[in-house]
This record gives C-alpha cells, structure tokens and sequence, in this order.
C-alpha cells in the first residue's frame, strides 16, 4: 500500500491535469453545448489554466526528493523545475489561444493539451527507458492529432500528416535503440545501465544503439538531420499548437536528453554524436532561416539552431552544464510563446505570416511591436535580455567542462558566429515593423487579455535579463 501511494504522491500533478480534461470535456459537451464558439473556448481555456495552477501549486508545496518503482519515476528539484515551466507554459498557450478560432471543438482541444502536457511532465520524471518512451508516445499522439486541429486548412492537415509519418519513423528507431540497450545491459533503467556501460568493453552493437537513441531524441529536439518536419509543422499547426510544440515539447525533450545522456555518456561515441548533431543543427537552421519570407518558418529554423546551442551544453556533461541547459530551455521556451503570441495576432488580422504582414507594426500598435522587439532581440543573444544571459551562462559552463577540453573552445567560437548570422533573419522582421510603411493604417485590434499576456511576458524577459539571480535563485542546483 505505500508503495501505491508513493506512486499516487509522484504523480497527483499528472493526475490533476486528467481530471481537469475529463471535466472540461463535460462541460464543453454536457453543459456549453448552446453557447456561442467564444464562450466555449473562454470556459475550456480557463478551466485548462485552473488544472495547470493547482498542478503547480502542489509541485511547490509538495516538492522534495523522492522515487518510486525503483528509480523509474523521480521528484527531484531540477524535474520540478522543469514540470513547472512547463505547466507555465501550457497556462500561457491556452490563454493566449483564448481568442483562436481555428476549431470548432474547444472542448477537445483543451482536454488534448492537457494530455500533451501530461506526457511532458511525465518525460521530465522518467528514468526508464519503457516510462521514457510511453510517455513521449502520449506527448507525441496528442501533438499529432492538435496539429491538424484546423480541419478547414489543408496547410494544417499536412503538416500533421508529415509530423506524424516523421514521429513515427523516429519512435521505430528510438524503440529498436532501446531494446539493444536492454539487451547489452539487461535493464531498462538508466542509473543501471550508466553503471554496465561504464564497465563493458565497446561493442559495435553498442555503437547501433546509440545511433538509433539518438535518431529519436534528435526527432524530439529538431536536431539535424532530423529537423524535417519543424518547418512545415511550425507553419501548418495553428498558432497556440504551434507554440506549445516549441515551448513546453522542448523543455520535456531536453530534460529527458540531460538524463539519457548521463547514463550513455560512458559509452564512447555518444558525445561524439551530440558535437556532430549540434554543429550541423547550428550551421543550417541559420543558413535556412535567411530564406525564408515567413516568421513562422524562421522561427522554425531558428528552434533548430537553437537545440544545436543546447547539444553543445548536453555535450559537455557536467552539473553546470546541464543546470545551464535547463534554464534555456525554460527561458527560450518562455520567448517563443511570446513571439508566436505576437506572430498569431498579426496572423488573425492579415490572413498570413509572411514578413510583409508585419510592416508598420510599430505604428499599428506600439505595445504589440515593443514586445516583439523584446522577443526577437532575446533570442538573438542581444543584452541585457535574459537571451544573453543563458547563452553566456551555457558557453562558460562548456569552455569549463574536463571533456570539452579538444573541442569546447572552437565550438563556442562557432555556436557565436551563428548567433551572429541569427541577427540578421530577426532584424528582418523588426525592420518592417519599425521602418517599413504601414500598407493599412487602421490600429490592429489585440484583444486585452492577449496584450496584457505579452507585454507581461516581455517584462519578465527584460527583468530576467537584467536580474539573472531572480532565476537562479529558483532553478535548483543539480
């Protein structure tokens, strides 16, 4: 018995957000079948947010070190940070997306980002690679079926077909991945099989492994070469799924990354794999993000260099290192739902995303144009934004890292020059913003909520910029 409430205790959060989706589908279905299309969408949106706050609210008072069934599940202060962010994060998407009309289904879509969420929460706890992989299968089901969430957009529909033919492909290999390391180690626990790799002699198999680990992972991250499906799915899915795949997705992926890794890291060839994925995700989703006319693709490609800046961070294994990923991940997760709150607006108002859309913004409106400098700005790297602070912070945790000694120096040189060359893609943006004549001159209707959303995200991207030891006086040490 108290072992089932040890599991009951780890996973009440996860268990919240399921309640909280069965209700808000009784609602919508039960009781708000008359109602019009925006009331629906505010009852489901804010009964989703009530879920995501109680879910935070008992990880706060609740948090600690604990384990359950062996190691496979964990409460510790860096996942807590992590399902935290997240739990943030989905509170924003779904109030962000209170004014969305893309679906006529609010009851679902609500009830499937609480699920995708609970498959997030649950990838950050897992320390087990059958737990790791059930649950990044319901995050991936669940994201899978939001992104052709838009049934009258055939840019929707294809975008969720190719997600889904990439995801799947990529969960075959991570499956096969896993069972060989199963079978080299004989467990599916990650301390344990940290420990046999450490002593077995390598293998080729070994090698096969953690390739095909590495298939998967790098599917979840965006990582070349398996980025193919971010462009397309970044620009199809509606805008709130959009940048709830760039945003907490990534937050959970790399949290599992740091955790895979300490227990692959023995092997020899595994960071090797993490230095040439991270080089070549930085080299093109910059090159790519020059190209494009729209934001949501640059946003895109600029989420792939983006999870290159952080592989190199993995790369260097170390407790700073990790500590600085996390808090990237949490603080370019943060940006981008601003940036995609902003991209959705213009989006409404204009029918397109292209860069033309955003000419005399600033004129239009001047708040919505500010926090987008303040997100774009960020994360180019550019101070005192909290931008720069996290790449500064994860570039010195890896010119410190024993391992990085060969190559720690020449990488941060180059993951710099791409931060340089990211520069440009975003001035192109605020250049039609602030310089571009405006082609309609009638002030762009944001809905309050909406605005007050962005500006105060903008505001905590400043402060956290400017008083970096607000966060790391939250974020734990690892």
């Amino acid at each position: 018995m108290t072992a089932y409430g040890n599991l009951l205790g780890i996973l009440w959060p996860e268990s919240i957000l399921e309640i909280v989706s069965l209700l808000v589908l009784v609602a919508d279905l039960g009781f708000m079948r008359r109602a019009t299309m925006a009331a629906r969408m505010r009852v489901a949106a804010l009964l989703g947010t009530l879920g995501t706050l109680l879910s935070i609210v008992w990880l706060l008072t609740h948090s600690g070190f604990a384990t359950v069934m062996g190691g496979a599940l964990v409460s510790t202060s860096p996942v807590v940070a992590a399902q935290v962010g997240i739990l943030g994060l989905t509170a924003l998407v779904l109030l962000l997306g209170v004014s969305a009309r893309f679906t006529r289904n609010p009851g679902e879509y609500v009830a499937l980002v609480l699920l995708a969420t609970t498959g997030m929460m649950l990838v950050a706890a897992a320390r087990d690679l059958l737990i790791i992989f059930v649950a990044l299968e319901l995050l991936s089901l669940s994201l899978y079926i939001l992104s052709a969430f838009a049934k009258h957009s055939a840019a929707s529909a294809e975008a969720a077909l190719k997600y889904y033919l990439f995801g799947g492909m990529s969960a075959a290999f991570m499956l096969f991945g896993f069972s060989y390391l199963y079978g080299i180690t004989g467990t599916t626990s990650l301390p344990a099989i940290a420990a046999s790799l450490a002593l077995a002699p390598l293998a080729p198999i070994t090698l096969v492994a953690l390739v095909l680990v590495a298939v998967g992972l790098g599917f979840k991250v965006a990582a070349v070469p398996f980025h193919l499906w971010a462009p397309d799915t970044y620009l199809g899915a509606p805008a709130p799924v959009a940048a709830l795949i760039a945003s907490g997705s990534k937050v959970a992926s790399f949290a599992v990354l740091i955790a895979v890794t300490a227990a692959l890291a023995p092997a020899w060839g595994w960071t090797l794999t993490l230095l040439w994925m991270a080089g070549a995700s930085i080299i093109l989703g910059n090159l790519a993000a020059l190209v494009q006319s729209s934001v949501r693709r640059i946003l895109a490609c600029s989420a792939i260099a983006h999870a290159g800046y952080m592989l190199l961070g993995i790369a260097a294994h170390t407790l700073a290192g990790d500590r600085a990923v996390l808090t990237y991940a949490l603080t370019y997760a943060l940006t981008t739902v601003g940036a995609f709150g902003v991209v959705a607006i213009v989006e409404r108002d204009a029918g397109t995303d292209r860069l033309d859309a955003f000419a005399g913004l600033s004129v239009r409106s001047p708040l919505l144009a500010a926090s987008l400098l303040v997100f774009l700005l960020s994360l180019a790297g550019i101070p005192p934004l909290v931008g720069f602070w996290v790449k500064f912070q994860m570039f010195a945790a890896v010119l410190r890292a024993p391992l990085a000694a060969g190559w720690g120096l020449g990488m941060v040189i180059f993951a710099i020059a791409g931060s340089a060359v990211s520069l440009y893609y975003y001035l192109q943006v605020l250049k039609r913003a602030y310089v571009a004549p405006a082609t309609e001159m009638r002030t762009l209707e944001v809905a309050r909520l909406e605005l007050l959303l962005l500006v105060a995200i903008a505001v905590a991207v400043l402060v956290l910029g400017i008083f970096p030891g607000v966060l790391m006086r939250w974020l734990p040490t690892l």
